[in-house]
């Protein structure tokens, strides 16, 4: 039987949910309120006076080229490194799951670049493919490969995403090796009777299981592309060549912080939240289909 708590009065549950409130209140409500009035007016440079345009800044935004670009770079961006990230995860996971000796190192081996700040993993990676000095350059140029991405548009989007997502791998690993752990092992053993190799017992059995993992880890990495690796693509790419890494959350970063148009920055946030909202929406309402709890 489940045991519920009931209070008497309103007082001490309203007590309880304040300091969550006030947090919520403080640092997302207010924040988004102050961007939706600020995308309103066009400032000048120093923040001395404003005038209101109205939805101006999302007509300009929509008629820029180079606005409409970076949603097509931040969907392939964050795309790839989603993909990449829970793909190398579970591989990685499956093969510890399987692990009888020495598990426990391996484990803690493959948790520790989370530990590791985007921004120091952009520098990390920054390098070991600098074009003069890196490592992996320098091997690169003895197999007959010129590296350079600073110039080279795909090179430059593979090093973020790869850079992007090796820190995210071990997050993901964590919840999908919980998730494999959990799953009871006398339906595995049951197919393994039957004579499923185990490449067949993954994809009938073990994956379809894995599904309320996966679809927690799709959204959350989703949101991690779109906001959380500013700091990689700021200290490998600078958001280029030719804007090819700039994605959405980098160019409110740059046109506001850089280029000092603040009305345009505040537009460009709103924009983007609306988008992360719906494509959340979206995911909950039609992939959530797909999972078996």
């Amino acid at each position: 039987m489940e045991k519920r708590v009931k209070f008497k009065g309103w007082r001490l549950p309203m007590l309880l949910l304040l300091p969550q409130l006030v947090v919520t209140v403080v640092f997302f409500f207010y924040p988004a309120g102050q961007a939706v009035w600020q995308s309103m007016f066009i400032s000048d440079p120093f923040g001395l006076k404003s005038q209101f345009v109205g939805l101006g800044n999302f007509e300009f935004l929509l008629a820029d080229k180079f606005y409409r670009a970076s949603f097509i770079t931040t969907a392939i961006f964050s795309g790839l490194t989603t993909l990449v990230s829970m793909g190398a995860a579970l591989y990685l996971a499956v093969l510890a799951d399987r692990l009888i000796k020495g598990s426990g190192a391996y484990r803690t081996l493959l948790i520790w670049p989370y530990a590791v700040a985007p921004a120091v993993a952009g520098v990390l990676w920054l390098f070991m493919f600098n074009s003069r000095v890196g490592v992996v350059t320098w091997y690169l140029g003895l197999m007959g490969y010129d590296w350079n991405h600073v110039l080279n548009d795909n090179e430059a989007m593979g090093l973020v995403v790869v850079a992007s997502s090796w820190g995210r791998i071990s997050y993901n690993f964590l919840f999908f090796l919980a998730g494999l752990q959990a799953i009871p092992k006398s339906v595995i053993e049951a197919a393994a009777i039957d004579g499923a190799q185990f490449w067949t017992r993954f994809r009938t059995i073990v994956f379809p299981l894995l599904s309320p993992t996966t679809f927690f880890l799709l959204v959350v990495n989703i949101v991690y592309a779109f906001f959380e690796t500013f700091g990689v693509i700021h200290t490998i790419t600078s958001g280029g060549p030719q804007q090819a890494t700039t994605i959405l959350v980098y160019k409110v970063f740059s046109d506001g912080f850089v280029g000092q148009d603040l009305g345009s920055s505040a537009a460009q946030s709103v924009i983007l939240l609306v988008i992360v909202g719906a494509l959340t929406i979206f995911q909950f309402k039609f992939i959530e289909r797909r999972v078996h709890y």
